[in-house]
């Protein structure tokens, strides 16, 4: 094992009889944050390890899925921290421009005012005072958890550091010609009253209609269908296929658009599915995209029909009605005259929503500001095809790739007041000036700044080098850049990842943002469902951490992270949590109590008893099985392998085998002592990562050390010893046959039977007495007489159940498994006498099925010699 270097002090064996974990975390929190244990040093000579924090929203609290990702998070900083690396883990919030501002003017509607009557400026402030007062609940949530973050870096993406950094990049792209205003089709909210990017749209099945609609007159007829009719009022044009032959005829006329007076043109055009309903469609370019993208190759004109608010605005009867009211106006008044050739109701077809407020998105024409996107993704997807960057799990990669291959130029502007302002300034006479940070903005009359803002997702895409310092050459920057680990949710690939891989690799020169994308599934409830208010399932994991603590809330979510798998999770689950935290404790101070010590050098293996042989190799296996699980984010089976080495081999085994050792004194107390303390030490510091409340409290308390948090990660000292592990297996195996066969006797575990122990010729001798003790039997004693006999692992077990054995369920018991056995013994002869089989197979399928006939032989010889010896009925 490693050895620690902390100076130890003299170790308190006294530990109170229960674990309270609201007693200690707190506490055991602040004592971390005030000794500067996650306090990075940039001036440190040990290698960097560096993650940067999804920033939470400011508007935020604390929900199952932040818990889980800070569990990971938190635990490989702590590993690498304790590994030696001068580890960074840096917190920082998002300014949530949409949410952040509808908090505000909600609170401002209760006053009975809204941003308009305070002006600009004034709102702004507000929105400050708001921050202070009600923003950040989250940062104090994360404290509950146990967040090894460095608060002393602490970022927000709207203060001065980083507002510098948005404006410098904001220039450079522009002075590139990376940064352009266009009128385009934009995604537009009616309730935000915001332009939204394609990734904030969540799109739903939702029941709506289907209206086929005859445009033209007498023989110049043809007819459309639309989900949307109220649209009609905005075509310029019908669109058909060049090689439909049922409309060439109608290619370049004018036909007439119902409803107005105008007539519009038919236009041929490949975009149009001559297979897909009549071939026909309607084109309204201010209000689709794709009929947006026709209307530009034919130069169609768009013509605007609703405003920010989805309110029509063309002149005539409909002029004044909201979208959806003017839809049905609309069909009402189509089918007045005689237009309407089919009605489907309900129709389910796919919307988009806003992932803000659910309001169904309206595409509209709008002038906005935009990112070229195309050589910023392509740099994105190169650095993670070479190599540079890694996607773990690797087949993640495609849906990385299938977002940057074909990403579209990203509406970067939105028409709030909250948030980084565009760095335009528009002159009099057209002029149009992009002012940097360092730069002052033209002033004289008729100047006047640009009145959107920057979407929030551009300032969080520079978040791993704007935090530490850029656009200066910090000492932060030097040090921490390029960051390690970006773990994230998958779903976020294409709002967060993708931008940052963009802006990282523009900004640094082609320095990748990070090494590993580590991507998570989601936390789903105990059945799989999505947790969502409307399913009454989301879970308040304060709630637990009150409840259970919060290592055991830690570790729930810890066992359920498999890389990019969605995590089930339900109260049983932390409440068994619970109980390991509470096993333990248990545990160390029945150890403590019984002389388990860090205290001197390992006796010399020569001089140990095979279970402590056994124990230390099984420790040494465990710790280089929890490094490559760690290396390669496997959390799920790094926990469940420490869960089963302690639950299982420490507690279970090991120290239930020692208690003769102990109560027996001498020698060989003491060793097992040393090593008992040994496995408990190595033990708490691999567990230290996920559960860092209760491991604090044992370790320091058992080594008489400063904290745990700084001490030295576990290493494999290589040390084996297979035929101990053999041993040991052997005596397990006993143990459990005899346990299982007395349980089916109906015996109590603490009813003391007579026995006569057959171990000559095994290695098994030496520990009798154990085996006695676990099995809770007596010597046989005078007038013995075995009514049954269990061989097993070389050794046999005697038992005289004179008058509490029922023979007849016993041989009924054993001739059932004697059968499964025989029936496993011929499915795996008859393959592997299947020539065609063998032929095929893998050498590791055959042995497999060659390893289970050994077993099913075994197992028919055990069964047969323990009939054998059943008394007669």
């Amino acid at each position: 094992m490693t050895e620690n270097t902390q100076t130890p002090s003299t170790p308190n064996s006294e530990l109170p009889t229960q674990y309270a974990p609201a007693e200690v975390e707190g506490k055991l929190y602040e004592r971390w944050v005030e000794r500067g244990y996650f306090t990075a040093d940039a001036a440190s000579e040990k290698p960097a390890y560096t993650i940067v924090i999804p920033p939470p929203n400011v508007t935020g609290s604390l929900h199952l899925g932040h818990a889980f990702q800070h569990t990971l998070m938190d635990a490989l900083t702590r590993r690498k921290r304790m590994q030696g690396h001068e580890s960074l883990w840096l917190p920082g919030m998002d300014h949530a421009g949409i949410a952040t501002q509808n908090k505000v003017e909600q609170q401002l509607a209760e006053e009975g005012k809204s941003r308009h009557d305070l002006g600009r400026e004034e709102f702004v402030e507000r929105v400050w005072q708001w921050k202070e007062e009600y923003g950040g609940k989250i940062l104090g949530q994360m404290r509950r958890l146990g967040d090894g973050v460095d608060w002393s870096r602490e970022r927000f993406t709207m203060d001065e550091g980083l507002s510098k950094a948005v404006q410098t990049i904001f220039k450079k792209l522009y002075d590139d010609e990376l940064i352009y205003r266009a009128e385009r089709i934009i995604n537009w909210c009616p309730r935000c009253l915001t332009a939204i990017s394609d990734i904030e749209v969540e799109y739903q099945e939702d029941a709506g209609e289907l209206v086929s609609i005859t445009y033209g007159e007498g023989d110049d007829t043809l007819v459309v269908a639309t989900t949307r009719a109220e649209t009609m009022l905005g075509d310029t044009a019908v669109a058909v296929h060049p090689d439909d032959e049922r409309y060439k005829h109608l290619v370049g006329k004018q036909i007439k658009l119902p409803l107005t007076d105008r007539t519009i043109p038919v236009v041929a055009d490949t975009h149009v599915d001559p297979e897909f309903g009549t071939g026909a469609v309607k084109v309204t370019p201010a209000h689709d995209p794709n009929d947006f993208a026709i209307g530009q190759r034919h130069g169609l004109p768009a013509m605007t029909i609703m405003d920010e608010r989805g309110v029509i605005t063309v002149h005539g009867p409909f002029l004044g009605l909201d979208r959806f009211e003017a839809r049905s106006a609309v069909v009402g008044a189509l089918r007045e005259q005689g237009r309407i050739v089919a009605e489907k109701r309900p129709y389910m077809h796919s919307v988009g929503h806003c992932s803000r407020c659910s309001t169904t998105v309206e595409p509209r024409l709008s002038m906005q500001w935009w990112v070229k996107a195309g050589p910023l993704a392509k740099a994105a997807g190169d650095a993670v095809r070479d190599g540079r960057v890694a996607i773990h799990p690797a087949d993640m990669s495609k849906r990385y790739f299938d977002w940057v291959d074909n990403m579209n130029d990203w509406c970067i502007s939105r028409q709030l007041w909250w948030g980084h302002r565009i760095p335009i300034w528009y002159g009099p006479d057209g002029e149009i000036v992009c002012v940097g940070p360092d730069e002052q903005p033209p002033t004289g009359e008729g100047w006047h700044q640009d009145t959107d803002v920057l979407d929030t997702w551009f300032s969080s895409g520079l978040w791993p080098f704007s935090t530490l310092g850029w656009p200066e050459k910090t000492p932060d920057l030097a040090k921490f850049y390029s960051t390690d680990v970006l773990l994230t949710g998958h779903d976020i690939i294409f709002f967060w990842v993708a931008r940052m891989m963009m802006f990282g690799l523009y900004a640094m020169d082609g320095e990748v943002p990070f090494k590993t994308i580590a991507l998570t599934g989601l936390v789903r409830d105990e059945r799989g469902k999505k947790m969502s208010k409307s399913f009454g399932n989301v879970v308040d994991p304060l709630d637990w951490m009150d409840k259970y603590g919060s290592d055991a809330v830690r570790f729930t979510l810890a066992k359920g992270a498999n890389p990019g798998t969605d995590v089930p999770i339900g109260e049983d689950w932390v409440q068994a949590s619970r109980n390991f935290a509470n096993k333990i404790w248990n545990a160390t101070r029945f150890a403590l109590m019984n002389g388990a010590t860090v205290e001197g050098e390992l006796p010399p293996a020569e001089q140990l008893s095979a279970t402590d042989r056994w124990i230390l190799s099984r420790l040494n296996k465990t710790v280089a099985q929890v490094d490559a699980y760690y290396e390669d984010f496997q959390f799920a089976k790094l926990s469940e392998a420490l869960y089963h080495f302690a639950w299982d081999e420490v507690f279970d085994w090991y120290v239930e085998l020692s208690k003769t050792t102990f109560f027996a004194g001498g020698e060989g107390a003491k060793a097992s002592g040393r090593v008992l303390g040994e496995v408990l030490d190595v033990l708490m510091r691999l567990l230290h990562p996920v559960v860092p409340f209760v491991t604090e409290t044992l370790w320091t308390t058992l080594t008489g050390r400063e904290s745990i948090v700084v001490a030295e990660w576990p290493a494999d000292s290589g040390f084996r010893d297979e035929a101990a592990e053999a041993e040991i297996e052997n005596l397990q195996q006993v143990v459990t046959e005899v346990r299982r066969f007395r349980a089916d006797q109906g015996l109590q575990p603490g009813q003391k039977v007579p026995a006569r122990l057959d171990l000559a010729g095994t290695q098994l001798a030496a520990h009798e007495a154990a085996i006695r003790q676990l099995l809770r039997l007596q010597p046989e004693g005078e007038g013995f007489s075995a009514t049954a006999t269990l061989p097993v692992a070389g050794a046999t077990v005697a038992l005289d159940l004179s008058g509490t054995i029922d023979v007849a369920a016993e041989r009924k018991r054993l001739s059932k498994d004697l059968a499964a056995a025989e029936k496993e013994k011929a499915q795996a002869e008859a393959k592997l006498g299947n020539e065609a089989f063998l032929a095929k197979a893998p050498d590791n399928v055959v042995d497999k099925i060659k390893g289970r006939l050994a077993k099913a032989e075994a197992d028919i010889a055990r069964i047969q010699a323990q009939l054998e010896a059943l008394p007669a009925a």
